[in-house]
């Protein structure tokens, strides 16, 4: 019998009961032991347009029931391997948004402490910068994968420089990112001037717009993403709604032409070897999508990134 925690299995539980964790896996109040940890940040008080996304976390748990242990495509056995749980949520400050990203930041400060690598449920994704800010305190600047229909770069929303749309020129301004190692794929739609992209070209970020992604598979790109990497540290931050809204329509801020939900997997599965320390899966926003699929959609990604971490075994 393994010593290590498995996900609830559907014949010894109908998928509709059980425990509300991610994958029905066992939940534990630290991440004492853990190798991987599952992290609920219900935040959505950083949204620009349609909110929700504080219900992210519980929706994504609920629908991950569908979820078992074995990776069919990659041969991955993750709970073969790691000592994993769901380790609850952060308990963020609903009414005030600075104190939150202190709090978030401070969970994780915890949470990295136990060499615990953390996989995030949002949530908005104003959460990845004080994550990133943990992140960085233990490894340092670390590369980033950030897949997503919008850069996130702005300077200022309504005068506040803490917004779901300002994190990635936050992180690059405090240092957290490593130079020459920010991919950004998928980034579309329209814009205020060519600066909502071209500022993350000027600080060496390489940017894949959708359109460059249309009628192809992503693994070439991916081949050339673990190049750029090398051995740092490696953060993955994936929007929901950098798939296209025909995959994942339960988000805030949907743009046309976006990735299909293949090539998301794609993305995800190819950072298979890079030096992965954490990642997020953010922006559902389940009020908009009440069958459930865009939380399905961001469980498996969730699953895909629990797959690559280093360490996984895979079966032959």
């Amino acid at each position: 019998m393994s010593h290590f925690n498995q996900p609830l299995g559907g014949n010894d539980m109908p998928r509709f009961g059980g425990p509300a964790t991610m994958m029905r896996l066992p939940t534990q109040a630290t991440a004492e032991g853990l190798d991987a940890a599952f992290i609920g940040v219900p935040v959505d008080i950083a949204t620009s347009n349609r909110p929700g996304a504080r219900l992210g976390p519980r929706q994504i748990r609920d629908e991950s029931r569908m979820l078992r242990p074995y990776n069919m495509a990659t041969r991955a056995a993750p709970f073969d391997s790691l000592q994993v749980a769901d380790i609850g949520d952060v308990p963020i400050n609903t009414f005030h948004l600075p104190k939150t990203v202190d709090i978030i930041s401070a969970f994780y400060d915890e949470v990295l402490s136990h060499d615990c690598i953390p996989l995030s449920l949002g949530g908005d994704h104003v959460i990845t910068l004080p994550i990133l800010r943990a992140i960085a305190k233990k490894h340092g600047p670390v590369g980033l994968i950030h897949i997503d229909a919008h850069a996130d770069v702005n300077e200022h929303m309504f005068g506040e420089a803490i917004a779901h749309g300002t994190p990635f020129r936050r992180a690059q301004e405090e240092g957290l990112l490593a130079k020459g190692r920010v991919v950004q794929i998928g980034l579309r739609g329209t814009g205020y001037s060519p600066d909502d992209f071209d500022w993350c070209r000027q600080q060496g970020f390489r940017v894949v717009t959708a359109e460059e992604c249309w009628y192809r598979s992503l693994e070439p790109l991916m081949a050339e993403v673990r190049e750029q990497m090398g051995d740092v540290p490696v953060y993955i931050t994936f929007d929901i709604d950098g798939l296209d809204p025909a995959f994942a329509p339960g988000t805030g801020t949907v743009e046309m032409g976006g990735l299909t939900s293949t090539q998301g997997l794609e993305v995800v599965r190819g950072a298979a070897g890079l030096n992965i320390v954490g990642g997020d899966l953010v922006e559902v926003s389940p009020p908009y999508d009440t069958s459930g699929n865009t939380a399905l959609m961001g469980a498996t990604l969730l699953y895909e990134m629990l797959c690559v971490l280093r360490g996984v075994e895979r079966r032959d």
